[in-house]
């Protein structure tokens, strides 16, 4: 049964669904993380029940469903607003996390630090990017286009705008050589960085088998030196949300942004994962909403959530 519902920004149902690149969806990303400014995204809103994965009878899994909840206290104090701290420090406890869920190798590479009160009082990471708000709009990180291209750039030593400069030797690759035909998948570790539970903008996820093809929207993301994409998503009645509510800095929320082994990838977009429900799923929509039963003056999210490269052995 529904614990809580929300409202939720889909792109509009005469939004053109796109599995690739087209130029008609698109904004550009600025050095410091904000937004330049966006075309031909078109939202509308939707009213959505959302089911507390908490009391579910069987726990949604990162495998099928795209995302799962892991009890991971951390064992030293983390400095989350410092760049490099976050790198050295906190990266090695990301990919060790989603090595014991996946049983292949993580390579953490990206991050983002997200606060509504922090992007609007301009809050800035030291040595890194400004803090950018939570995410109200239905999206997957990557595409069918995307997630191979990211996968072959962290196979190369690192551009200038990566997050790993400076702690990567400049002509040193991230990845392992000879990947291009092993599976890999992109899973995010979320988590909330402040000792207050999240109350406020909590995170939405999107049972990966409840989505078709036909539901994407490719969103092209410009940055100085490449073009990355997301999917946006177009609401559909079949389409499941649930949520973890109060997560607490103790946990970790691994969230697949895309595997190749995913029914929809193998596809090339023909089939949605629904149509091999006992295999690994693609990717899991998400999104955070505004909670009705959040307190008026509950305490601000503060999340950082690490993107990780996973490479599977077979």
């Amino acid at each position: 049964m529904p614990a809580t519902e929300g409202v939720f920004q889909f792109m509009s149902e005469g939004s053109e669904s796109s599995l690739y690149r087209n130029s008609k969806v698109k904004m550009v990303r600025l050095e410091n993380g904000d937004t330049g400014g966006s075309e031909g995204v078109a939202l509308t809103a939707h009213t959505l029940p959302i089911v507390d994965a908490r009391e579910v009878s069987c726990a949604p899994t990162c495998e099928s469903n795209g995302f799962e909840l892991i009890n991971a206290p951390l064992e030293e104090a983390i400095d989350f607003l410092d760049h490099k701290s976050v790198v050295v420090d906190y990266y090695p406890v990301c990919e060790s996390l989603v090595a014991s869920v996946t049983g292949a190798k993580a390579y953490a590479f990206d991050h983002n630090i997200r606060s509504a009160f922090g992007q609007a009082n301009k809050a800035v990471v030291r040595e890194g990017q400004n803090v950018q708000g939570p995410a109200h709009v239905v999206h997957g990180d990557y595409t069918l286009q995307s997630a191979p291209d990211r996968r072959d750039q962290l196979g190369l030593p690192p551009s200038g705008n990566d997050t790993l400069l400076g702690i990567l030797p400049a002509d040193q690759a991230l990845l392992p050589k000879d990947i291009e035909d092993k599976r890999y998948a992109i899973i995010n570790v979320w988590r909330n960085i402040v000792d207050e539970p999240v109350t406020t903008h909590p995170l939405a996820l999107c049972d990966a088998q409840t989505v078709d093809p036909d539901e994407l929207v490719v969103f092209e993301i410009h940055y100085s030196d490449r073009i990355g994409e997301n999917y946006f998503a177009k609401h559909a009645e079949t389409q499941q949300m649930y949520y973890y509510p109060m997560m607490t800095k103790d946990e970790a929320l691994l969230i697949k942004q895309w595997d190749s082994a995913g029914a929809l990838a193998q596809s090339d977009g023909r089939e949605g994962d629904s149509a091999r429900p006992n295999g690994p799923c693609t990717f899991s929509f998400h999104s955070a909403f505004d909670d009705p039963s959040t307190p008026e003056g509950a305490p601000d999210r503060w999340s950082i959530e690490v993107r990780c490269m996973v490479i599977y052995d077979d």
